[in-house]
């Protein structure tokens, strides 16, 4: 009797852990909510989707939204989309908003799109919904010389067609900020920007900015002018400022040459009079050796010590006039 019992507990107890592991690997519960919803998966589908290792919720849910919606999606399509590594909840929640909003989304181009890594949803939602992209302060100088300062709202809307492969937002702030630059830069004055903004945005608008991007450009909206710098007078400042350095600097160069001409030419003097003074120390010898042979009579030394009287009594008459002044008055005394 006993053995009876517990061999009944022990087929219990296989029973209840037999039917945990079934229920854990076979997701009845979410078999139920498809079949309650109208969606039929197969039950030996969700078994293979465990093999595969793939969460059969990530694809029965999306596949029920999908089906409430009307679309004709199947299990092999989100399933190839999640073995892909895509997000299989945000690909049907686009093509539901794609469908509500009447736009033309097929499943690859959706799928292919979040697989590039772009939000799909956010691209439909974008499409319904422009997006306004504001600008960094650009800078640019008119002919004139004046800075302008210019802040753009650009209004955008996603190009379903074009986002895979197309250039995001900050080719579009790149593009329409050349077209800013380009616009002021060819105006003739600053006044003109001023007076009429929208110039800007209409020339912009002109080019073709959108090209090859995932979006296309709506409107370009000038949000703020203001005036900048004078440019144009700084740079003539700046240019006034280094010739002058260049001048100070040939100036300096010149004087320094004519520095070490004087200091060449003090030094070529100073060896002149020191031979002089050798030579004028060699003249009472010569003279006194021409004395003791003859050469030089005593006569001839005493018209010689008249004519250096002579001569120094000229340099004190001419030293004299030069200090008076007036040569006629010496004459005269």
């Amino acid at each position: 009797m006993d053995t009876a019992l517990v061999g009944m507990l022990v087929l219990i107890a296989l029973g209840v852990i037999l039917l945990a592991v079934i229920f854990t690997f076979v997701p009845i519960m979410l078999y139920i909510s498809a079949w309650a919803s109208g969606v039929r998966v197969p039950i030996f589908t969700l078994i293979g989707m465990r093999l595969r290792r793939v969460i059969p919720a990530r694809i029965v849910n999306p596949l029920i939204k999908a089906h409430k919606a009307g679309l004709g999606l199947t299990t092999n399509q989100l399933e190839s989309h999640y073995l892909a590594g895509g997000n299989v909840d945000r690909v049907v929640n686009a093509l539901i908003a794609a469908e509500r909003a009447d736009i033309n989304l097929a499943f690859e181009r959706a799928a292919a799109i979040d697989l590039a890594g772009r939000n799909v949803l956010e691209a439909v939602q974008m499409s319904v919904n422009p997006k306004v992209i504001e600008t960094p302060i650009v800078a640019a100088v008119a002919k004139d010389g004046i800075e302008v300062k210019v802040r753009a709202r650009v209004t955008v809307r996603a190009n379903i067609e074009r986002l895979v492969g197309g250039a995001g937002e900050e080719t579009i702030l790149a593009r329409v900020g050349e077209g800013i630059v380009t616009t002021i830069g060819s105006a003739e004055s600053h006044k003109k920007v001023l007076e009429n903004p929208d110039a800007i945005s209409q020339t912009v608008l002109t080019k073709g900015l959108d090209a090859g991007t995932a979006f296309e450009i709506l409107s370009i909206d000038i949000a703020d002018v203001d005036v900048g710098k004078n440019i144009g007078a700084q740079l003539q400042t700046d240019q006034a400022e280094a010739d002058k350095r260049i001048a100070q600097a040939k100036a300096e160069e010149r004087r320094a040459m004519a520095v070490a001409r004087e200091q060449e030419m003090r030094a070529y003097v100073e060896e002149m009079r020191a031979k002089v003074v050798e030579a004028e120390s060699e003249v009472p010898h010569a003279m006194a050796e021409a004395l003791r042979n003859g050469k030089l009579g005593v006569m001839d030394y005493m018209n010689l010590q008249n004519l250096v009287a002579d001569t120094d009594m000229r340099k004190g008459l001419a030293n004299m006039n030069d200090d008076s002044g007036d040569p006629g008055d010496l004459t005269k005394k």
